[in-house]
């Protein structure tokens, strides 16, 4: 096959080419620019689109011996991304970048543009395996437990996951980092990018402070007393604990969370950790990978590195219904909840709400 291997100038991506290569495939190394202004280096562990790592992922190219070229995606990333990210924080919801990268860019763009030029699949260094199923191919969990990535992939169809290669997807970390010094690939022991790539700093809520501004607004408790104030509703999240500088202790001493946001009045309603359980949540924008299910007994995860829940799943169209056999805690309308069967990916749905469990 004719591949395109997407290289973020990181030792997985590397060793993802390097293994295409190996696998017999005419492999070509992509850079994907995304910011409009990339800065020159990174700072240990923050962001992944700096000039370094482009020129990192073109080292590695020519160590594996491949032809490589940079696509400059900023604009669409800028719009699809980092513009979807402000306006859902301005909403008071909780949204993955990482996830909306890949529906948006890595497997839409991306994938699109390398199909257009006749390549058949991208290849990338996500920690997922696609496998051959009976109603065609699945994508499931990776060997790495720890490192799995499957929910980020959570939005892809069927059909892009057709044109999908993973190939650290049977693989441990340790296992990739040894074989990328093996292979003389510079980027063996290059730290992990964990923040979110556009928020260089890591402080996402001054990014966001400063592109939304302050807007004063209230803490109240669950019976709707005051008891503090804040400068911008959008700096917070369901389950947040720290930060908060509330003006007025709880009665029992314990410490509060963030349990609800309401960004028009910019009320953040806070209380006791008990008050963030729930048991069911509904959900819009589905994305399944083969058909719809309608009824489905299955797992669910709700963070990008959250535990699995017992589950069973309603979908009536573009709606989608959650009732959860064991109850999670802290969840926020934004993020993604992930459906399994086994390891394998069902589909995704963007949270719109959700339901909490009675307390007696």
């Amino acid at each position: 096959m004719r591949v395109v291997a997407a290289m973020s100038g990181g030792v997985d991506s590397a060793v993802a080419a390097a293994r295409a290569v190996e696998a017999g495939h005419e492999v070509t190394g992509i850079h994907l620019a995304l910011s409009r202004n990339p800065a020159s280096h990174r700072t240990g562990a923050r962001g992944c689109c700096t000039i370094e790592d482009a020129n990192d992922a073109r080292r590695a190219a020519d160590v594996i011996g491949i032809p490589f070229y940079v696509w400059d995606l900023s604009e669409r990333f800028h719009d699809d991304v980092v513009e979807d990210f402000r306006s859902e924080y301005a909403a008071g919801r909780t949204p993955n970048p990482c996830l909306r990268c890949n529906e948006k860019i890595k497997f839409a763009a991306v994938l699109d543009r390398a199909l257009a030029l006749g390549y058949d699949a991208v290849a990338t260094g996500h920690y997922a395996s696609v496998r051959q199923g009976p109603a065609g191919p699945e994508l499931h969990r990776a060997v790495d437990a720890a490192k799995d990535q499957s929910y980020v992939l959570g939005v892809l169809t069927q059909e892009q996951v057709a044109h999908s290669l993973f190939p650290l997807g049977d693989s441990v970390k340790a296992d990739v980092r040894a074989e990328a010094a093996r292979r003389g690939l510079l980027v063996a022991d290059k730290p992990d990018s964990h923040d979110i790539c556009f928020v260089a700093d890591g402080d996402t809520a001054g990014w966001l402070h400063d592109r939304l501004g302050s807007s004063a607004g209230s803490f109240v408790d669950e019976s709707g007393a005051v008891v503090g104030s804040h400068d911008g509703a959008f700096a917070f999240t369901v389950g947040q604990r720290r930060g908060l500088r509330l003006g007025t202790p709880a009665p029992d001493g314990q410490p509060r969370f963030v349990l609800d946001i309401e960004p028009v009045s910019g009320t953040v309603t806070v209380g006791p950790r008990e008050a963030l359980a729930i048991d069911g949540l509904t959900g819009i924008r589905p994305r399944w990978c083969g058909a719809a299910p309608a009824r489905l007994e299955c797992t669910v995860q709700l963070r990008a590195h959250g535990a699995e829940h017992r589950a069973v799943v309603h979908v009536d169209g573009d709606s989608v219904t959650v009732d959860l056999l064991d109850p999670a805690s802290g969840i926020a309308p934004g993020q993604a909840a992930v459906v399994y069967d086994g390891t394998r990916v069902v589909g995704s749905c963007t949270i719109a709400s959700t339901h909490r469990t009675s307390r007696s």
